[in-house]
C-alpha cells in the first residue's frame, strides 16, 4: 500500500482535476490517502476569504469522507520530527514556512510520500516527495 498525504496546493488542484494528481491517485493498486491538520486549517482560512466558503467546506467534507482520508493531529512524535526539520533547514540556510514544517514532519512520521507542488519542500532531507516535483 502507498501512503500519500496531499499538502494545500495537491488538494485544491486535485479538485480543480489536476490530471497529473489524477494519474497519481490511479496508478496504485492499494492508496491510503491523508490530509495535515494543517492543511485544513490553510484551507479553512483560504476559504473565509472567499466567496464559497459553505461550498468549498461541503467539497472537502464530502472528500474526506467519500474518500475514507484519514486526518493527521499533531503529536509529541511530529513536534520532535518539527524540530529536527527546523534545525537542519536553519543549519542550511534553507527555511520554509513554519506550516509547512510541520507538514514535512507528519510525512516523516507516517512515512508518506507528500503530493505537492512546492518545491521547497526537496529541501528536507529525508523526506518522501512525488515523482512530479522532481521532474
Amino acid at each position: 500500500m502507498k501512503n500519500i498525504l496531499f499538502d494545500t496546493n495537491a488538494y485544491i488542484r486535485f479538485v480543480a482535476g489536476d490530471e497529473k494528481i489524477m494519474a497519481e491517485i490511479e496508478r496504485v493498486d492499494q492508496i491510503s490517502i491523508s490530509m495535515s491538520v494543517v492543511v485544513l486549517g490553510e484551507l479553512y482560512a483560504g476559504y473565509r476569504g472567499g466567496e464559497k466558503e459553505q461550498q468549498n467546506k461541503i467539497i472537502l467534507n464530502k472528500f474526506i469522507e467519500t474518500s475514507d482520508v484519514s486526518i493527521l493531529g499533531v503529536s509529541q512524535v511530529t513536534a520532535d520530527y518539527y524540530g529536527r526539520i527546523k534545525s537542519t533547514l536553519k543549519k542550511t540556510g534553507r527555511p520554509i514556512p513554519s506550516n509547512d514544517i510541520w507538514i514535512a514532519a507528519q510525512a516523516l512520521e507516517t512515512g508518506s510520500v507528500l503530493v505537492t507542488y512546492d518545491t521547497h519542500f526537496l529541501a528536507v532531507p529525508g523526506l518522501r516527495v512525488w515523482d512530479e516535483l522532481r521532474d
